[in-house]
């Protein structure tokens, strides 16, 4: 649905029919701010219709997530949900667990579905703890890149983000370094060096990363939001921060790893939302097997979309821009312009400020992040003046005429809020005042004026020597807290509370209540006569100053114009400059800006057009291919993730039996691999290596039993003893000649069931002896599981406390060894590209190489687990 339409109005059909089934359900936003405020304005249909709605967010704590998650809808922002899922993995009882368990996700309604799954999907989602190593490496690495020379010690691959040292290079950091071998494993500054150069030249600041509060805090590349709670993995963020000079945070050691696309395809049902789909319709379907359906529009669009300027340089495409801006403020037209970084929007504001033209600023500083929705709300008034970059209006309409309810907030704030504040507002959190300069002063009535004398008068009693005392920021809640509340409110009645013959009488929250209804009744007079001006005058003019490297973000900011059949135009104003000509088509940018002499004349003629539009869409197909390649290498990691997910989640919320079950198959298991190390049964017993099989049951034995070598069940047991047995009786509860295990299988049915459950399993190996090897597994099987049995008898009065101690004991060494294998698989995916050169399928090498380390992690925890489960408890 195009912007303005009401995708999220329309979104409570779906929400309310599927949270019928009590399961829950999950409404996601991009950010925040919009879950919050979906999650007021449609709640109150949700709760008008019997149904709690819960709201997820980044300050709450864990009980109160339990809550929001236990409500029939849940509102919250996307990293939240993930985020929460992954948490509960790393919980080790179910207590500590947020979500609906055991079934967390039934049915999700995704807003702006493509910014989620296709641009964030390129991004995967890491769950990670500190490590405290190589902090102080990264500011010796950064002062080694600060002096090395792009092109001559390096080579840069902008597009891949990757950089190579040549072997000048690597001599001269071998020479700064004082070191022999820069890739020395034991001493490895290679890594560091690398990462230092690409902090260097493929992360900008302002552009990727803004510096606040002595922190680096990543720019989301879609939203222009800081993506707080973010850092880059690999070292770069500790590599960015040292190059910047701030305090280096310890580095990050993957704990779980997820894609989107993988987190949502573990929902019951998924549909979403968008204005901006259609050009990835068919990945849509491919991947994720969500077709995409257009909804018309209510109005028929009258937006004009003018052709697209391309001019030689940057400075010729700002100066241009700059005059566009002037002719449209002359008109009396709102504008708002798009820019791609912070950088780019504070250099038209200063180009601007230079010809004191007045506008606001919105980008991802905090002083004008903490004023997004008053600023929006200016946007579509008469000659306002908007830069901002792609968060503009993500989510919020940009109404023409402006937001009668955001400018009547703006105007109690700004009049009242110096009576019942005891500070003055901190414009790095609060916000940077608004310009309100070439705007037209909105005319409140007599009424409003007297109210809101009255309600300055009464803060200023209330407030003042002896009263209440509320900061900036509480003062700014309660007003906006009486604002929302006003609207509600009988007008009459409020007359009466907030009556009185002097000012030390008036009631502070009737007082407030009732400026609040005058001034909102005078700005929505007001806005719709402005409007209808605007309109007139041809609406908003939208320009883009760069293209994306998805057409659907340039879309994004098109749509700003053109609401509900509103009138509206868009330019989009680029040069050969711009990041995405230089960094995917720079030959060509080259020879355009060779061939042109003028900076500032419009070059785009309709060839020049084609080629330049053929490049975005190039860079498209680039980066679906590899969305693409993530998914199918990311579906490998998923099946491994799926099982240890299952496996914890066992151990989390299982019973006491189901527990006690699955350490019985720990155990055999570990039985099984013990055998399978020395036998063949595609060979008689005889020719097994069964001496092998006794030294390492020995060596285990006196490990984990606590017996002195030699002092166990199979000390005084031989080669001929074993083969005797097996083919003297096949398939009977003890083999004869052979040490009784003391186990009887009647007692224990969870020892049966272990036992028909390594039955099945695949992984046993076929042959004309498996019968053989079928049954000596089993002898030893009930060998450890008797030790293990008493064991248990001898703790029988604590064994529910015993219980707790040993799922703790399997849950840390099943992520122990999952940390190390989510880190072995991060270096198998690099790894395996380098077989592309010898003819074999990356993704080939990468399933077979995958599953070897997933077998092998599986086996090492469970060896780690049943090892501590056979030790004796210390008296």
């Amino acid at each position: 649905m195009k912007t303005g339409e009401g995708k999220t109005l329309v979104s409570t059909l779906a929400a309310y029919l599927n949270a019928l089934t009590g399961e829950g359900v999950h409404v996601i936003t991009v950010n925040d701010y919009l879950a919050q405020r979906d999650a007021e304005w449609m709640g109150q249909i949700y709760k008008f219709l019997g149904l709690s709605v819960g709201l997820v967010k980044s300050s709450l704590e864990p009980e109160e997530r339990k809550a929001a998650y236990a409500c029939d809808i849940t509102y919250g922002n996307n990293s939240e949900f993930i985020f929460d899922y992954l948490r509960d993995h790393t919980c080790s009882t179910k207590e500590e667990m947020v979500m609906r368990w055991p079934r967390p996700l039934h049915f999700a309604v995704v807003d702006e579905i493509d910014s989620v799954l296709i641009d964030e999907g390129r991004n995967p989602f890491l769950l990670s703890s500190e490590s405290s190593k190589n902090a102080s490496r990264y500011p010796v690495a950064a002062e080694v890149a600060d002096f090395l020379i792009v092109d001559r010690h390096y080579t840069v691959q902008q597009k891949q983000k990757t950089v190579e040292l040549t072997e000048e290079g690597v001599a001269m950091a071998e020479l700064a370094l004082g070191i022999e071998n820069l890739w020395d494993g034991k001493d490895p500054w290679a890594r560091f060096v690398v990462t230092a150069l690409k902090a260097k030249e493929c992360y900008f600041r302002d552009v990727d990363y803004i510096v606040r509060d002595g922190k680096v805090q990543i720019v989301d590349e879609f939203t222009g939001r800081v993506a707080t709670n973010r850092r880059w993995s690999d070292g770069i963020h500790q590599a960015v921060e040292a190059k910047e000079g701030v305090k280096i945070n310890p580095e990050t050691v993957m704990s779980a790893h997820m894609t989107y696309q993988s987190y949502f395809k573990l929902y019951s049902k998924v549909s979403g939302m968008t204005g901006t789909a259609k050009t990835e319709e068919k990945e849509f379907l491919k991947l994720f097997n969500m077709p995409v359906v257009e909804v018309p529009t209510n109005l028929p669009n009258i937006r004009v979309d003018l052709p697209l300027h391309i001019f030689p340089t940057a400075r010729g495409k700002w100066r241009r821009v700059r005059e566009e801006i002037e002719i449209m403020h002359a008109q009396g037209r709102p504008v708002l312009v798009g820019t791609t970084s912070v950088e780019e929007s504070e250099l038209l504001s200063a180009l601007l400020h230079e010809h004191n033209i007045p506008h606001n600023v919105l980008n991802a500083r905090a002083k004008y992040a903490a004023r997004e929705a008053e600023i929006v709300a200016q946007a579509g008034r008469k000659s306002a003046i908007t830069i901002a970059t792609n968060m503009a209006g993500r989510g919020t309409d940009i109404i023409l005429g402006g937001n009668p309810e955001m400018l009547a907030k703006e105007i109690l704030q700004r009049r009242i809020l110096p009576f019942m504040a005891s500070d003055s507002p901190d414009v790095e959190t609060d916000g940077a005042p608004l310009s309100q300069k070439g705007l037209s002063t909105i005319k409140l009535s007599g009424v409003s004026f007297s109210r809101i004398f009255r309600a300055c008068a009464a803060a200023k009693v209330v407030c003042g020597s002896g009263g209440e005392v509320f900061s900036y920021r509480e003062a700014k809640d309660k007003l906006l807290y009486v604002f929302n509340n006003a609207r509600f409110e009988d007008e009459d009645r409020l007359i009466d509370l907030a009556s009185g013959s002097g000012a030390e009488t008036l009631s502070l929250g009737p007082s407030i209540a009732l400026a609040c209804l005058s001034v909102l009744r005078d700005c929505r007079a007001y806005c719709l006569l402005e409007g209808n001006e605007v309109k007139r005058l041809g609406g908003l003019h939208v320009i883009g100053t760069a293209l994306h490297e998805s057409r659907r973000i340039d879309n994004q900011l098109r749509g700003r114009a053109g609401r509900q059949g509103d009138p509206g135009s868009t330019r989009f104003m680029i040069s050969f400059e711009d990041d995405m000509l230089q960094k995917y088509g720079g030959e060509l940018a080259y020879k355009l800006m060779k061939a042109v002499g003028v900076e500032d004349v419009d070059v785009g003629s309709g060839i020049t057009r084609h080629q330049v539009l053929s490049i975005q869409t190039s860079v498209e197909k680039y980066f679906s291919g590899v969305r693409r390649h993530m998914v199918e290498y990311d579906a490998v990691l998923e099946v491994h993730r799926s099982h240890v997910f299952k496996l914890r989640e066992a151990f989390v919320m299982g019973t006491f039996d189901s527990c006690q079950q699955l350490f019985y198959q720990y155990i055999q298991g570990v039985a099984d691999e013990m055998v399978l190390n020395h036998v063949d049964p595609t060979k008689p017993p005889r020719n097994w290596n069964l001496e092998g099989f006794l030294d390492e049951f020995d060596d285990f034995a006196s490990v984990t039993f606590a017996f002195p070598r030699g002092s166990h069940l199979l000390s005084n047991v031989t080669k001929e003893t074993i083969v005797s047995a097996l083919s003297t009786s096949r398939l009977m509860k003890e083999l004869p000649g052979l040490p009784p295990t003391g186990l009887d299988a009647g007692d224990s049915p969870m020892k049966a069931a272990s036992l028909s459950r390594w039955k099945r399993d695949d992984f046993l190996p076929s042959g004309r002896h498996c019968q053989e090897l079928d049954s000596f597994r089993r002898y030893v099987g009930d060998i450890l599981i008797a030790e293990y049995q008493r064991k248990l008898e001898s703790i029988q009065e604590f064994r529910e406390d015993a219980n707790q101690v040993e799922r703790s004991v399997a849950i840390s060494a099943l992520d122990y060894f999952w940390r190390m294998h989510l880190a072995n698989m991060s270096r198998l995916s690099s790894a395996v590209q380098i077989t592309g050169f010898g003819h074999m399928n990356p993704l080939d090498e990468y399933k077979l190489d995958g599953a070897r380390f997933f077998i092998k992690m599986l086996s090492a925890a469970r060896r780690m687990t049943v090892e501590s489960l056979l030790k004796p408890w210390a008296d």
